[in-house]
């Protein structure tokens, strides 16, 4: 049983790396190079409503693994939570991964979806812009909340 644990514990904290890695990637690397197309292509070809639309693919497609992750978090931590390894840190950051988990993938998301899908003029809305700022700040909580959940874990792997 000791085994299968550590497995477990490996297995997870290689998926919450790299989920903490596309997490980072897709903010600092990917945004930036769809907003700023025109830089690396030589002339505008989409306009900032396109590239938006091309961004929002992105994290529909990166929401599947918020959706995996939530999963793994409240399995894991609720096993161990379960067998009296009750440590409030992971605790607390496997709520706010939860939380900003589903906040990005069933509120925001949606909500960033269906206002491109009425049209450019909607994405130009103070809604909108406030709606994006949200989520943008739900998924930097939700990528601080991992690193502290894998650095947690980490630290009582090693006792």
């Amino acid at each position: 049983m000791k085994k299968n644990f550590r497995i477990a514990t490996m297995a997870y904290l290689i998926w919450l790396g790299m989920m903490l890695g596309a997490v980072i990637y897709a903010g600092a690397v990917v945004a930036p190079v769809i907003f700023h197309s025109a830089q690396y292509l030589g002339s505008q070809l989409l306009s900032h409503y396109q590239e938006g639309l091309l961004m929002t693919r992105n994290f529909v497609l990166l929401s599947y693994a918020v959706t995996v992750t939530i999963v793994a978090v409240f399995l894991y931590e609720g096993f161990r939570y379960k067998m009296g390894e009750r440590d409030k840190i992971a605790i607390a950051a496997a709520f706010v991964v939860i939380f900003t988990g589903a906040m990005f993938n069933w509120y925001y998301l949606p909500d960033i979806v269906t206002m491109q899908m009425a049209g450019e003029q909607m994405t130009q809305s103070q809604a909108f812009i406030n709606t994006h700022k949200g989520s943008e700040l739900d998924f930097k909580i939700f990528a601080v909340a991992i690193l502290v959940l894998m650095v947690r874990n980490m630290q009582r792997a090693c006792k």
